[in-house]
């Protein structure tokens, strides 16, 4: 069975203003999504899910979905407040979503193989998507053993802002110990600097080097019947009834602290490209140029010749 791609495509791009998902980038009006489908094809994946919210469904349909008919199964989900847990309720004033595990909890119907995880507005390389294919179709289907696609922290900066990261720890033999959003990401002299939890204090500066996620992930089913547990106990004692969410992270994290699940890293050398700022846009465009002119994509993506 070919595993499934899911897309994380619900967000609001408050930074960069606008659909951002939609916005093109390739020089025959591909979008930033169009080459990271056309690389899950190309590494064997034979769906694509779309969790997106309702009122961007009929710009979806007609941009992205279009293009993709007849070239890989489609479908998708909806990211909405009120899909939450029986007994629970939404607290008044409540406009943030819940964060990336409620957003996959939204397909949880419609996937029932492993499947993998990325966000829409982000580039993450053929290599990337090779890997995670193939580690997919490794994993046991009714197993808690998931996979994580890791970058090296220098190749996911931006020149335009900072950034916001989850650095990861590793063991000896590549698994995933332990991952923390770091914040104010941004090159700098000498290396790469994070902001410190307390404004009082200096910024780190790494080297660049250290293994990152950039929300690429490989999952089983059983994550569903994981995410929906956790979701229910972050729910009963929510920190901040308007503000706070919860990550894919979070949950990982208790998943490996019970000894439950476990996560292999697959380290890919890719250089992200996305559009966390308006300024990036021309950056993205260049990269996606230098590509096409080592031929690793196609002209028009999806014209005559398939991926």
């Amino acid at each position: 069975m070919k595993p499934t791609l899911l897309v994380l495509a619900a967000g609001m791009g408050s930074r960069y203003g606008g659909l951002k998902q939609i916005d093109p980038v390739g020089p025959t009006g591909e979008v930033i999504l169009d080459y990271s489908i056309y690389d899950a094809i190309r590494a064997g994946f034979g769906k694509v899910v779309f969790v997106i919210r309702r009122e961007i469904e009929a710009d979806f349909r007609a941009t992205i979905g279009a293009r993709l008919q007849g070239r890989i199964e489609v479908a998708y989900a909806f990211q909405s407040l009120d899909d939450i847990p029986a007994g629970c309720e939404v607290p008044a004033d409540r406009q943030k979503p819940w964060g990336t595990t409620h957003a996959i909890l939204a397909a949880r119907n419609c996937i029932r193989e492993p499947f993998g995880v990325i966000n829409a507005d982000d580039f993450y390389g053929p290599r990337s998507f090779a890997l995670l294919g193939e580690s997919l179709s490794k994993l046991d289907a009714t197993g808690l053993r998931f996979v994580l696609i890791g970058f090296p922290l220098r190749n996911t900066v931006s020149e335009n802002g900072s950034v916001s990261r989850g650095v990861c720890t590793l063991d000896a033999e590549g698994h995933l110990m332990d991952i923390r959003e770091c914040h104010g990401i941004h090159p700098v002299a000498g290396g790469i600097a994070v902001s410190r939890p307390n404004p009082s204090e200096e910024a780190a500066i790494l080297d660049g080097t250290q293994t990152v996620s950039m929300n690429m992930w490989g999952f089983t089913p059983g994550f569903f019947a994981e995410a929906e547990k956790g979701f229910a106990q972050f729910l009963k004692a929510l920190p901040d009834p308007l503000t706070s969410e919860y990550y894919i992270p979070t949950l990982v994290r208790d998943l490996i602290d019970s000894g439950a699940g476990r996560v292999e890293v697959q380290q890919s050398d890719e250089t992200w490209l996305g559009v966390t700022y308006p300024e990036d846009m021309p950056l993205v465009r260049e990269g996606l140029r230098r590509l096409i002119e080592r031929g690793v994509y196609p002209e028009d993506l999806w014209g005559d010749v398939s991926p």
